[in-house]
């Protein structure tokens, strides 16, 4: 058994699409500490499978990492889509350039209402041609 087994069965058993979760409720479920590297290093909650033992476990339960903050030391599991929930899917795949990069960076930065990703900034952009 692995020791990250707790928290695939944990998050199997649950009903919702979202399950939030503070490093220390994790530690609980698996009944042990988390790993250093847990709470230095943002890219050990990334979704890569090869990543880590733990990721392994929470794809297999079919969920991915979101919203991870260290700071705050929590993180939100999100059920995959298709993954086998009886749920209603939480999102519908966005159609467009900006919803879908929107999308992609969920948890990580935070994209106002309005603001377009693709316009481009800066001085030099105003500067005409001759």
């Amino acid at each position: 058994m692995s020791k990250y087994e707790p928290l695939e069965r944990f998050l199997k058993a649950q009903k919702t699409d979202e399950v939030a979760m503070t490093f220390s409720e994790i530690e609980k479920v698996i009944g042990r500490p988390l790993p250093e590297k847990s709470s230095r290093h943002r890219a050990w909650w990334s979704n890569n499978p090869s990543n880590n033992v733990m990721t392994k476990a929470w794809l297999s339960a079919g969920f991915e990492t979101e919203r991870v903050d260290m700071g705050s030391r929590r993180l939100v599991f999100r059920r995959r889509q298709g993954s086998g929930s009886n749920l209603p899917p939480a999102t519908v795949r966005p159609k467009g350039v900006v919803e879908r990069i929107r999308a992609k960076l969920a948890g990580t930065v935070t994209v106002p209402p309005g603001v377009d990703l693709c316009e481009p900034a800066g001085g030099d952009w105003d500067v005409e041609r001759q």
